[in-house]
C-alpha cells in the first residue's frame, strides 16, 4: 500500500510540471483525478470498510426530516427521512426520498431539495450555509443538486440513483445537511445571480443533518417507494 501510495504521489509531482498551453486543461484534470486517488488512499487506510461485514461493503445513512424552527406555522410541516446508499468506495450514491407533511393537492408546484454545506441547525434551516459546492461550480452542478419533487397527496415517495455525491472521501456528504425548499429549483435559467447559486428556490422549510445508520430503514423503506402501485 505504502508503494502505491508513493507511486501515485510522485504521479501527482510529475502532472504539476510545465505544460504547453494545450495541455493546461488536460494536465488540470489528471492532476485533479490524482489527487482524488490520493486522497482515497489515505481514506482507505485510516477507515477501511471490510468486505466480510453485515453490509458486503456497502454503506448507510440517514437524514431525519424536521420544519425548521424559522418558518411560520402555517408553512407545510414536512418530516421524514432522506436515506443514502452507496457501496464502498467508487460506487454511485442512492437516495431514497421518504416525506410527507406537503399540502394534499395534487397540482402545486415542485419543491426544491439540496445538500448544504454545514450541519448546522442552532438557527433551523437558516444555519446550514449555502449549496454544497465543494468544486466551486454554478448551480445546478452542485453535488447535492437534487432537483424538483412533486408531492403527491401531501407525500413524496422518490428513489433516485447515480447520484454524484459521494458518501466517502475528502468531498463526503456526512455530517452535512439535507435542505428542502418552499419553492421550485429554476435549474440555473433564472438570469441572476441567485439562480447560479441556488435555484432561486425560496425559503427553507425542513432540513436535517446526514449521520450513518445500519440498513434496516433503507431496507424497510425501498420496497416502498419502488413499488409503482404505492407511488
Amino acid at each position: 500500500m505504502l508503494l502505491l501510495l508513493s507511486l501515485v504521489t510522485g504521479l501527482a509531482l510529475s502532472a504539476s510540471g510545465v505544460m504547453t498551453d494545450k495541455e493546461t486543461d488536460l494536465s488540470q484534470k489528471s492532476f485533479h483525478d490524482i489527487q482524488e486517488k490520493v486522497n482515497d488512499l489515505w481514506q482507505n487506510l485510516l477507515y477501511p470498510v471490510m468486505p466480510g461485514n453485515e453490509t458486503y461493503g456497502m454503506m448507510y445513512a440517514t437524514c431525519e426530516m424536521k420544519p425548521s424552527s424559522k418558518i411560520h406555522a402555517d408553512k407545510p410541516q414536512v418530516t421524514g427521512q432522506v436515506l443514502f446508499r452507496q457501496c464502498y468506495s467508487y460506487g454511485r450514491l442512492e437516495a431514497i426520498f421518504y416525506l410527507d407533511g406537503f399540502p394534499l393537492e395534487n397540482n402545486q408546484s415542485g419543491r426544491a431539495i439540496h445538500i448544504h454545506e454545514l450541519g448546522d441547525l442552532s438557527n433551523g434551516c437558516d444555519s446550514t450555509g449555502g449549496h454544497y459546492n465543494p468544486f466551486s461550480v454554478n448551480h445546478p452542478r452542485h453535488p447535492g443538486d437534487f432537483g424538483n419533487f412533486f408531492p403527491k397527496e401531501g407525500k413524496i415517495r422518490k428513489y433516485k440513483t447515480n447520484l454524484s455525491a459521494t458518501m466517502f472521501g475528502p468531498y463526503s456528504i456526512m455530517g452535512r445537511s439535507v435542505v428542502i425548499h418552499e419553492q421550485e429549483d429554476d435549474m440555473g435559467k433564472g438570469n441572476n445571480k441567485a439562480s447560479l447559486e441556488n435555484g432561486n428556490a425560496g425559503k427553507r422549510l425542513a432540513c436535517c443533518v446526514i449521520g450513518i445508520c445500519n440498513k434496516n430503514l433503507w431496507e424497510e423503506k425501498l420496497p416502498q417507494v419502488t413499488d409503482k402501485k404505492k407511488r
